[in-house]
């Protein structure tokens, strides 16, 4: 299934490009993600815990950006993950590049999801999945807005392979996005019907 996500970040372009490749810095922005291990400059290894519906689900995988362009401020990042109680796997393409908006930057993501095994039946309605990737994004851009706000890049900023690991974000709580899952599938239920 495919969907589109997208956020405003208070920076130019060129500087929410250096924030947004530096996975050490935004790791820890990620609801119930965590970094759990840097191969290189383009390979990762992390963990993320999320929600579908009722079905609490949580993956360890691999993280790789490919097709990196600095000048137009793009990238494709695969992961692919399984879940850690054997129930099924997740594969993601997600494009992003970041658009000049208004004072700062606004990131644009299409992103293509494949999920395997018992899994599967928990996402079957895309409107949950794409509701819930809303969520986590939304959730995502208000940390890295609070970090930026705390720390806001500087020009020599450079990430150091020798620091340690941030430790993993906290995941968005269930019954908060339980209800919104809910809220926006008997939005969509009731605009049909009109």
């Amino acid at each position: 299934m495919e969907f589109d996500n997208s956020f405003d970040v208070p920076l130019s372009p060129a500087e929410a490009w250096t924030v947004l490749m530096d996975i050490r810095r935004i790791a820890p922005c990620m609801p119930g993600a965590a970094l759990t291990d840097v191969t290189d400059p383009q390979n990762f290894r992390g963990k993320i815990a999320v929600r579908l519906g009722p079905v609490a689900l949580a993956f360890a995988g691999n993280i790789r950006f490919e097709n990196v362009d600095e000048a137009s401020h793009s990238a494709k990042v695969k992961a692919q993950g399984s879940d850690d109680k054997g129930r099924g796997s997740a594969n993601a393409t997600a494009t992003f590049r970041i658009e000049p908006a208004g004072g700062g930057s606004r990131v644009l993501i299409h992103t293509d999801l494949m999920l395997a095994g018992a899994i599967a039946q928990y996402g079957r309605g895309v409107g949950m999945i794409q509701t819930t990737a809303a969520q986590i994004i939304g959730q995502f851009a208000a940390n890295l807005r609070k970090q930026l706000e705390q720390q806001p890049p500087s020009a020599q900023e450079t990430a150091s392979a020798e620091a340690p690991l941030p430790a993993a974000a906290k995941p968005i709580g269930g019954i908060s996005l339980g209800a919104r899952v809910l809220w926006e599938q008997l939005k969509k239920g009731s605009g049909e019907k009109s």
